[in-house]
């Protein structure tokens, strides 16, 4: 039992649990994030809605690109997942208030 514990607490299984973590938090929470933008950016644009959604599509791609590249960028990891989560919860109320008939 003890040297499966070591073998899950040992710096080389905690730097790969790290890498894990800002892999994950780059893409996962990424997508996320940069949907949420692109959402918010597609009902607030004043545009036709079709113009409107293909421009804040564009937009989406180079925003999740600079996101991945945030993730990888930042030192703390816990700043990564707390810039992420924060960013989120305040993007996914405004779209939801922001929906025809989400606010009401």
């Amino acid at each position: 039992m003890t040297s499966l514990l070591n073998r899950f607490c040992s710096d080389s299984a905690r730097y790969r649990w790290a890498v894990f973590s800002r892999v994950t938090a780059a893409f996962v929470g990424g997508y996320v994030l940069s949907s949420l933008i692109l959402l918010l950016l597609s009902l607030t644009l004043p545009l036709p809605q079709a113009e409107a959604i293909a421009a804040s599509t564009m937009l989406g791609f180079i925003l999740y690109t600079l996101i991945i590249i945030w993730a990888f960028s930042i030192k703390r990891l816990s700043t990564v997942w707390l810039g992420l989560l924060i960013s989120s919860l305040v993007c996914a109320p405004l779209v939801w208030w922001l929906m025809p008939g989400g606010g009401a």
